[in-house]
């Protein structure tokens, strides 16, 4: 049995746009042709990974797959495989691709929030249809953040302060130019998310692949981000992460949520990796659900370059030269 491997980091955007016939942005393109070989961090002996400058030759090799694992699935590389002469045997249904699209909607992390809500957790997230139900939420909370229900790591997020809605003459522009965006949002993608804004201390994640016997937890991602956006990873042992996670919330709270996540997380037919992002905010408290992203993600790719030593310890980071995008990987200074 093999596998065709695919990188295919423009998901999160098609998915936002719901369509087989889409054009991804420019750096998404450019992400894809440059990083196009990660999932050969992962594939096993036999398996063939579809790189953008050698799809011709990827063509000639689809007679020996008997599975395809990209990045995420969307109606977009459906369509592109499709006109590769890919086997529809191989390809997802109608029902499959709207069921990854609903999972992917961020509601499914609000859902879950609530059962993940242990003694020592924080964290609660609104869908909202209409904008004056964000300025309801936005009064009784003083700070929120509005998310689009799809989008790409540091897009499509939004944070609203009510203390400088007040200053009007200043923020006039912002107040308007926040508000339009929510309805263009609510207009394209039914609603908006929102959440109370907790004061960030540290980005981690869990990750984990669903399998016929259940989720199974692969390991602990730490990462970094800017405006939102992923910038790297820590590359040690599980036994490090642990360790360095410990210094800002308790692992046994730590290893309860992933037990909860396991025990009563249910992604139907959904049989792939996935990840969940959580954070710890002041007081040591834990956010267990900030994001639920089902599809590979970067973590996926930290834990395939994993050491094994305790000892070594790098970080793992997506560098842009103006150009082109490489994968670096540096001593943790």
């Amino acid at each position: 049995m093999a596998s065709l491997l695919i990188f295919n980091p423009e998901h999160d955007i098609a998915l936002a746009s719901d369509l087989a016939h889409f054009t991804a942005p420019h750096a998404a393109r450019q992400l894809r042709a440059d990083l196009g070989y990660l999932p050969s961090l992962w594939a096993e002996e036999g398996d063939v990974v579809m790189e953008t400058k050698t799809k011709t030759e990827t063509k000639t090799k689809t007679g020996a797959i008997t599975k395809i694992e990209p990045w995420g699935w969307d109606k977009a590389l459906r369509l592109e495989l499709e006109r590769m002469g890919v086997s529809p045997s191989l390809l997802p249904t109608d029902d499959y691709l709207e069921h990854v699209r609903q999972l992917s909607h961020r509601r499914t992390a609000a859902r879950l929030l609530p059962s993940l809500r242990l003694e020592g957790t924080v964290g609660e997230a609104f869908e909202c249809t209409a904008v004056d139900e964000v300025h309801s939420l936005l009064k009784q909370y003083g700070h929120v953040v509005v998310k689009a229900p799809w989008s790409s790591s540091g897009r499509g997020v939004r944070f609203v302060n009510e203390s400088e809605n007040e200053n009007e003459n200043q923020n006039e522009n912002y107040q308007l130019s926040t508000s339009n965006w929510m309805r263009n949002v609510i207009r394209s993608q039914g609603s908006v998310m929102v959440e109370p804004y907790y004061h960030k201390i540290k980005d981690f994640g869990m990750e984990f692949e669903a399998t016929d016997e259940g989720i199974r937890y692969l390991g602990l991602s730490l990462f970094h981000t800017a405006n939102g956006a992923y910038t790297g990873n820590i590359l040690a042992t599980e036994c490090v992460k642990r360790k360095m996670l410990s210094r800002y919330v308790s692992m046994d709270l730590v290893d309860a949520v992933q037990q909860k996540i396991k025990d009563i997380l249910d992604l139907g037919d959904y049989r792939d990796p996935f990840g969940i992002d959580m954070m710890v905010c002041d007081g040591h408290l834990l956010h267990p659900c900030v994001e639920i992203n089902v599809r590979r993600t970067m973590g996926h790719v930290a834990l395939a370059l994993a050491p094994t030593d305790d000892d070594i310890v790098k970080v793992m980071q997506i560098a842009y030269d103006g150009k082109h995008y490489k994968l670096k990987i540096n001593k943790l200074q």
